[in-house]
């Protein structure tokens, strides 16, 4: 049996397109971009078109203003260290919001070790932060501000044009983590006013293992490598040609194909959440349905447990997530959701359910039968659960 995907948000299989583009490159034993022969100007210039299709992805004005990484937990460390190191001279205070992925979390706390403040909002029951929270929280040491475009286990997404006004009228930097968003919605980081924004090629069918940081042209920050003179002198190292390359054409497909993948997506999503409810009864839809990713929805399951929900899932060759795949293996309820205000319990009970280019109307009925089952089977065990009166138990 073919396994049905329906964890795209932790991962993508690439496209043929992709494939063929890296296969290529393969074949071609590209030299070093490096290089100041001409067999390392050739490598050059295919590094320099997966630059430009890129930047014209996101709306940058400079392709120089894109720098390849490994990921994008690295972006996002990039952007916060790199930012916060540099500027420091200003300030040491930074603004960030409850939900962040754990690549942020875990950047402010090693920033907070190193004296700086670090001011977390909360967000409302829809997940989103307040824009004017954004602003009474800055203050005159304030130099960054990092709020997610789109939350990776709800998939929400944020106020980021609204706060990106406010941060800009006080002169300070502004990030945002779009890794769970690019490629899906459209992106201008002009319109948004960013500073820095932080990005993944396997979300947009790229291939895994190759990120990226926007860089404002004339945004003071700090490599994370030391080394040689690479990526335009922000980030040492030799980069993954093969990958990017992929990425970049993953780019282009992107920018041609955005308008039916969203069809797509928002179709076999609004199918799903139609007719959940004609199979599973008692249960919470935490994903902010005006305002998130066409691709993501987060339920929780009441009085069971997500975890062996999925688990059962698996064993019938159906894929889900119940949190971010980086947060996979704690037995802590979700951050985000308890944000949210659920409880211990029902944040314990969570879906994450992402659906993506492959999938069909019937991956989806298929997946909502076995899921029926499982969520009876589950119940029937549960001490919590009190099932209907008109339900006879055998």
């Amino acid at each position: 049996m073919t396994m049905i995907n329906l964890d795209h948000i932790s991962a993508n299989p690439m496209l043929p397109e992709v494939k063929e583009a890296m296969i290529e490159a393969i074949q071609a034993d590209l030299h070093n971009p490096s290089s100041q022969h001409k067999a390392g100007e050739e490598a050059a210039e295919r590094l320099e078109q997966a630059r430009e299709a890129t930047a014209s992805l996101l709306g940058a004005k400079d392709p120089k203003e894109i720098v390849f990484t490994s990921c994008g937990t690295e972006s996002i460390n990039h952007a916060i260290k790199g930012a916060a190191l540099a500027n420091q001279d200003k300030g040491k205070h930074i603004v960030t919001s409850n939900i962040e992925h754990n690549a942020v979390i875990r950047s402010l706390k090693r920033l907070s070790s190193q004296g700086f403040k670090v001011t977390s909002l909360p967000v409302d029951e829809a997940g989103r932060v307040d824009p004017s929270e954004v602003e009474k929280a800055i203050t005159e040491e304030t130099i960054l501000v990092s709020i997610m475009h789109s939350n990776n286990e709800t998939g929400t997404i944020q106020p980021i044009e609204e706060i990106g006004k406010i941060v800009k009228k006080r002169n300070i930097l502004f990030h945002t983590d779009a890794v769970d968003s690019i490629g899906i919605l459209p992106l201008d980081v002009q319109r948004l006013q960013v500073d820095l924004l932080s990005f993944a090629s396997n979300t947009f069918s790229g291939p895994a293992g190759v990120g990226g940081l926007y860089i404002r042209k004339g945004t003071k920050i700090f490599p994370l490598l030391d080394g040689g003179v690479q990526e335009n002198n922000k980030r040492a190292g030799r980069e993954n040609l093969i990958g990017i390359i992929g990425l970049g054409k993953a780019a282009e497909l992107a920018i041609r194909d955005m308008d039916s993948r969203l069809e797509h997506l928002n179709s076999l999503r609004n199918l799903l959440i139609k007719e959940l409810p004609n199979f599973i009864d008692e249960y919470i839809v935490n994903t902010n349905l005006e305002h998130s990713l066409p691709y993501v929805l987060n339920i929780s399951l009441k009085y069971i447990e997500g975890e062996s929900v999925m688990l059962m899932l698996s064993e019938e060759d159906i894929a889900v997530a119940t949190k971010s795949a980086c947060a996979t293996g704690s037995l802590r309820a979700s951050h985000v959701l308890l944000s949210l205000g659920l409880s211990h319990a029902d944040a314990q009970g969570t879906l994450v359910i992402s659906v993506g280019l492959n999938n069909t109307k019937d991956d989806i009925y298929s997946f909502l039968e076995v899921l029926k089952n499982i969520v009876d089977t589950l119940r029937a065990m549960s001490p919590l659960y009190k099932a209907p009166k008109d339900t006879v138990q055998t």
